[in-house]
């Protein structure tokens, strides 16, 4: 295979959030974006809660490119999930997705995250709760790593998603333990690829265009899931599909200044001078130029005095 059959733009808590959705969904190359996770404890969250995380639901769950969006929610408690859930499709979510993958120590305290791999009958009763409360005509997905300490129950677990009624499982090929040093073990999702008969998404350590071919061929799967890699290069899922080459170092910096004109939630410009910053810590694992950029206005505060360096 030359090329994916689809790319999903994976959720990476206060990184991609709707308006970096909205950037990358632009330029394209994107089937599907998954949101940050709702935090699901012991209630019916309000709307606020979901247009928060996710305002595309106030424009039928699309990204102004046209990109469906999938609300994900991360919890323990089967019956608040399934509720969430399909409040979450009542509001204009394309499907539901379960995160059994997020590694931060402060959400697996609480047990959430990754931490619920290391209770494969947790993660059957959550998928089956949500799946039965959410109607049949949408997806309920999942998106796991290979286990929490180590990987002796990723079959068993992915097992459990599909018999809960999961329709796809997306994998991060590591553990919570090895979080996210290289590399990623893409032949363990087509382990679980085999023992599962539902569609199966491959995530993980995706950087360039022979990555992505490199992991279909050994995960088995033609779905691949883009996280840190988008961020790093903002036309990774057109450069994945052989539609473009990487983008310029120029053209980066175009859309980096082009960022400073979004309004997020009534906020224009206030949110800007972080988030740029912390962009750039992604585009320098792609570009030299990002670090030195990053040096030069690290200490800059708003997006006035940064701008004229883009222009530069």
């Amino acid at each position: 295979m030359t090329k994916p059959k689809s790319i999903t733009l994976a959720p990476m808590e206060g990184v991609v959030d709707a308006l970096m959705r909205d950037m990358l969904t632009k330029i394209g190359g994107y089937d599907l974006c998954v949101t940050e996770f709702v935090r699901v404890v012991d209630q019916r969250l309000p709307r606020r809660v979901f247009y928060r995380q996710c305002s595309e639901l106030k424009q039928g769950g699309l990204t102004d490119a046209g990109t469906p969006v999938r609300v994900q929610l991360l919890g323990q408690y089967p019956e608040w999930l399934a509720e969430n859930a399909v409040r979450a499709i009542e509001l204009g979510s394309h499907g539901v997705d379960l995160n059994f993958g997020c590694p931060a120590k402060t959400v697996n305290k609480s047990k959430g995250g990754a931490v619920l791999l290391k209770e494969t009958e947790t993660l059957y009763q959550i998928m089956q709760a949500v799946r039965q409360a959410v109607p049949s005509n949408q997806v309920v997905s999942a998106k796991m790593r290979l286990g929490f300490e180590d990987k002796s129950l990723a079959l068993d677990n992915a097992r459990a998603l599909a018999e809960g009624g999961a329709g796809l499982i997306t994998v991060h090929a590591r553990t919570k333990t090895e979080g996210y040093k290289p590399p990623a073990y893409w032949d363990w999702i087509d382990k679980i690829r085999q023992v599962v008969d539902v569609p199966v998404i491959a995530n993980g350590e995706i950087w360039q265009r022979q990555d992505a071919l490199n992991c279909i061929a050994q995960s088995g799967c033609g779905d691949i899931m883009l996280g840190r890699g988008a961020l790093a290069m903002p036309n990774l899922g057109q450069v994945v599909r052989g539609h473009q080459t990487p983008m310029s170092w120029p053209e980066v910096k175009e859309l980096l200044a082009s960022y400073s004109g979004y309004e997020i939630y009534g906020d224009k410009g206030k949110y800007y001078p972080n988030r740029v910053k912390q962009w750039l810590g992604y585009l320098k694992l792609q570009y030299p130029e990002a670090e030195a950029l990053f040096k030069t206005i690290r200490v800059l505060k708003t997006a006035e005095d940064i701008l004229p360096h883009l222009a530069a």
